[in-house]
């Protein structure tokens, strides 16, 4: 099994005409994905033409989930109109929308976050984040398609390069998902929702969490584990040597005296029975003697 995404999803792709959209469909496509169709206002009616095939391209999301039955939308969409991209897909009823673009004012994350919230049909992951991919099956998103085999490790993450480590870290080892949450102040699917479906998942045996500085999040991850996670979870928080008060890549990174260090968080973790490395490879090797491997 896997969480969110399997080889079963239909994928469309809003922005898929545009560079970006174009070259990650590509890729996805590589890597097995169902890709059914892209959306962009005013081009229905065209095609693209990529190795895997020809991609109808849609006018709206609901005209492309009536015509192929899609229950994923990657958007790759400039900023200034990724608002609009998602309501769009929450208003058509896609079940699974991933936000790649970064750079999205905050008030419109908020916004976009609260209209899914209450229309309650559709999960946002992201945005700016790199996607979720379940390996050998399906890829959501920019996360590199070769790095990682299936296996049975689940991972969540904020950062996008630090998923890709820690999938090849644990290459040979495999991961039933993997789901790169972001690292804006606001984002749709949170590590708690993460660490929930890894537990409902037969076909997950442990847990890598990724954080980084900033907000409580990971405090917040670590009450949900201790009340409720009984899977190993190993855990690992970017940002030890941070300066206070300096945003650190992710516009959610900032700290504020002892609210939301790396340390902060590690113990919170390690209070409840997380491991936690002080680096990503000392991570991977706690979760490898976890797994036998």
């Amino acid at each position: 099994m896997s969480i969110f995404l399997s080889e079963k999803s239909r994928v469309v792709v809003q922005g898929m005409t545009g560079s970006e959209g174009r070259k990650h469909t590509q890729r996805m496509l590589a890597a097995g994905t169902t890709i059914v169709g892209g959306v962009t206002p005013g081009k229905a009616g065209q095609s693209v033409e990529f190795d895997a095939g020809t991609v109808p391209v849609f006018g709206s999301v609901a005209e492309a989930v009536a015509e192929t039955g899609a229950d994923t939308s990657v958007v790759f969409v400039p900023p200034r109109f990724a608002r609009g991209a998602v309501v769009e897909a929450v208003d058509a009823q896609v079940p699974l929308v991933v936000v790649i673009t970064e750079g999205i004012p905050v008030h419109d994350t908020a916004a976009f976050f609260a209209y899914a919230e209450q229309a309650g049909t559709t999960r946002i992951i992201g945005p700016n984040c790199p996607g979720l991919i379940s390996p050998g099956r399906s890829n959501a998103g920019i996360i590199p398609a070769d790095i990682a085999k299936a296996g049975r490790i689940g991972l969540v993450s904020k950062s996008g390069t630090l998923t890709y480590q820690m999938m090849y870290e644990l290459r040979d080892i495999g991961f039933s998902t993997c789901v790169g949450i972001g690292g804006d102040p606001i984002v749709g699917t949170t590590h708690i929702d993460c660490l929930q479906a890894f537990s409902d998942d037969p076909e997950t045996d442990a847990i890598v969490m990724i954080g980084e500085i900033g907000g409580d999040a990971e405090e917040r991850a670590a009450e949900y584990i201790a009340a409720h996670v009984t899977k190993p979870v190993v855990g690992y928080v970017a940002g030890f040597t941070a300066p206070e008060g300096k945003t650190m890549g992710h516009a959610g990174a900032i700290i504020s005296g002892s609210a939301g260090t790396a340390q902060a968080k590690k113990e919170a973790l390690e209070a409840v029975g997380v491991r936690v490395g002080k680096t990503p490879s000392e991570t991977a090797r706690l979760m490898r003697a976890i797994m036998g491997g």
